[in-house]
């Protein structure tokens, strides 16, 4: 993926090197909550911890990181440059529909900070909150797609951003509101299927989002091997893949982010339609 020389976003806080106080969500309790979603991909909190949404976790400090800094952080570079490029591409995709696309923040941090939604951990892997329209990520992650999933690449890294800010479009459109309130409503099983549709569709808008990118190469152009890093990353992110590697059997009706067939055919379908609607995981007979 080539992506030096291209815009860099001012939506990023850099919380990297303070810790989040353990407010209402800290100790034992706090803890065992996290435990049990660690193993799972991009988890969004605030479906997974009612009623935190305005809870008191302390304080950390931020800084927008500037240009120098970036340039010194090739890793943070590239995240920043991802970011920019995923504002113009659904800038552009909200304005043709009649729409005003707000920009979301990308917070990197390490170990654990405050979020809207609560308190956020490393080992819970990237996560959106839409409370305060946020993306947060411990660059440290990107080490573990490495060592423990076997999914390198820079593009597999881009592509783990672009999924967040699939979420954050779905918050936009009303789609996670929906969905969660749906949740409420039924039994823990088919709570678990429609979080496993939310998640594949923000798989599919990360392929939407590829796709323009590489079209425009505005700030990143595709390369070859890229297509084939992201499909690896969402391969190895899947349920099944993880659930045998962890438990050594699969429970499906426990799934709630889908396989790693069904992550990698809809990441493809938005990729190679370039097309929003084509991610229409709600309507689809077959996931």
């Amino acid at each position: 993926m080539r992506w030096r020389g291209g815009r860099r976003s001012t939506n990023i806080e850099d919380r990297r090197g303070s810790r989040a106080k353990s407010g209402l969500l800290g100790g034992s309790i706090g803890t065992i909550v996290l435990v049990l979603v660690a193993m799972y991909f991009g988890v969004d909190p605030s479906f997974l911890i009612e009623g935190m949404q305005s809870a008191n976790v302390g304080s950390t400090s931020s800084t927008r990181p500037s240009a120098e800094d970036l340039e010194n952080d090739p890793l943070a570079d590239m995240v920043s440059v991802v970011i920019a490029d995923t504002e113009d591409v659904w800038k552009e995709i909200f304005a043709a529909q009649g729409r005003r696309y707000q920009e979301p923040t990308l917070v990197m941090f390490t170990g654990s900070t405050r979020s809207a939604c609560g308190l956020g951990q490393a080992a819970m892997g990237p996560f959106y909150c839409p409370a305060d329209q946020k993306a947060y990520i411990d660059l440290g992650f990107y080490e573990d797609m490495r060592s423990r999933f076997k999914a390198p690449g820079d593009f597999a890294q881009a592509y783990v951003i672009a999924h967040e800010i699939g979420h954050h479009v779905q918050n936009l459109l009303g789609v996670s509101g929906k969905v969660h309130q749906l949740k409420q409503q039924v039994s823990q099983a088919e709570a678990n299927r429609l979080s496993v549709r939310l998640e594949l569709q923000a798989d599919c808008f990360a392929g939407v989002w590829a796709n323009r990118a590489h079209r425009t190469a505005r700030n990143i152009t595709l390369e070859s091997g890229d297509v084939e890093e992201a499909l690896n990353a969402a391969s190895a992110i899947g349920d099944d893949r993880l659930q045998r590697q962890s438990r050594g059997t699969v429970v499906p009706e426990s799934f709630t982010h889908g396989t790693s067939e069904q992550r990698q055919r809809w990441f493809r379908a938005g990729l190679e339609s370039g097309n929003p609607d084509s991610c229409d995981t709600f309507g689809a007979s077959r996931l």
